[in-house]
């Protein structure tokens, strides 16, 4: 007796989550470096020693490749004022067209850079700086593993998902 994808997904709902945004830093060619991103919660620790982490990212999503092939990417932990932020690198409308470039005027996303160019994600709780170490193809989407090699911590409550909403620490 099988279970249906409906099922599956309240299932997981059940399991509350904080919300990530992935960044990472691509160039197209004669064009200067952009930021793409996307929104996860499948994101977990593997190790502490070394500092390893993992990420699960849909195949049709646009960051995808670009984690494939910069190896190089942002784990950005959302504060409770993020909802707007996390909304908006979740759309699946966003066109390539609406990218890093109108961010900041819809949902109050700035970033900074790291000396590797990677985007740090202003005003989010925790930023760990990761380089891809293996992948492994798992069903519709890849999860990437990646080495920590740099974390800043910033004071506030996180942003949570919880049964198909945003929450907050005490809800």
């Amino acid at each position: 007796m099988g279970i249906s994808s409906a099922e599956f997904r309240r299932a997981l709902g059940a399991f509350a989550t904080g919300v990530t945004i992935i960044t990472v830093s691509h160039e197209s060619p004669g064009e200067a470096s952009k930021i793409e991103g996307m929104t996860a919660n499948a994101f977990t620790s593997v190790s502490l020693d070394p500092p390893l982490v993992l990420v699960c990212v849909d195949h049709d999503a646009r960051t995808h490749a670009h984690l494939h092939a910069r190896k190089r990417f942002g784990i950005n932990v959302l504060a409770e004022s993020q909802t707007a932020i996390s909304k908006y690198y979740a759309d699946p409308a966003r066109t390539p067209s609406l990218t890093h470039d109108r961010a900041e005027a819809e949902a109050g996303a700035r970033f900074s850079h790291t000396q590797h160019g990677t985007p740090i994600l202003d005003e989010a709780i925790a930023y760990l700086e990761c380089r891809l170490q293996t992948t492994y193809e798992a069903g519709d989407h890849t999860i990437f593993i990646a080495e920590v090699e740099e974390v800043v911590l910033r004071e506030g409550e996180p942003l949570i998902w919880f049964r198909g909403k945003y929450r907050k620490m005490g809800e």
